[in-house]
């Protein structure tokens, strides 16, 4: 990134630590400051030019600390792109939908998402051990990684136009 497009990468991990691995692996790509949902609400998020917003998915969308987080800002101009995981992760389109749709209403331009499967017990299929038990797995961190450094290309042409 350039000196003047900082990153931040905000997110909730419930269950399971499956999102917080993604967020680690998103800040470590992009230098970001990575920041808790808790901990980004007493931040001013103003001196940065993109933002990754992230969660688990419970119920088809990003969880409702992340969902209230982004309800709470004024209508401002903001990058941002969103990441999740959930069991059944070829859903994102749809799972990010609510979310997404969140974002532009407040006058976000969402650049890019991404999503993987997680480890997922919520509901009956904890009495089954769950599913995709050792997910996000070092191919999903890898495929994290060149999401990342993508976009962190594309970010640099943008920055730089």
């Amino acid at each position: 990134m350039t000196s003047t497009t900082h990153v931040a990468i905000i997110y909730t991990s419930i269950h399971h630590g499956n999102t917080r691995k993604l967020a680690e692996t998103f800040a470590g790509e992009f230098g970001a400051d990575l920041l808790t949902v808790e901990e980004a609400g007493a931040t001013s998020l103003a001196g940065y030019g993109l933002l990754g917003l992230g969660s688990g998915i419970y119920c088809g969308r990003h969880d409702w600390r992340l969902r209230q987080f982004v309800e709470s800002w004024a209508t401002s101009p903001r990058r941002v792109f969103i990441f999740s995981t959930a069991g059944l992760s070829f859903l994102h389109r749809l799972q990010h939908s609510s979310l997404r749709r969140k974002l532009v209403q407040k006058g976000c331009s969402v650049v890019s998402e991404f999503s993987c499967r997680g480890w997922d017990t919520v509901g009956p299929l904890w009495l089954m051990g769950g599913i995709n038990r050792h997910h996000p797995n070092v191919r999903d961190l890898n495929r994290a990684k060149e999401f990342a450094k993508r976009l962190k290309a594309e970010s640099f042409s943008i920055c730089d136009t």
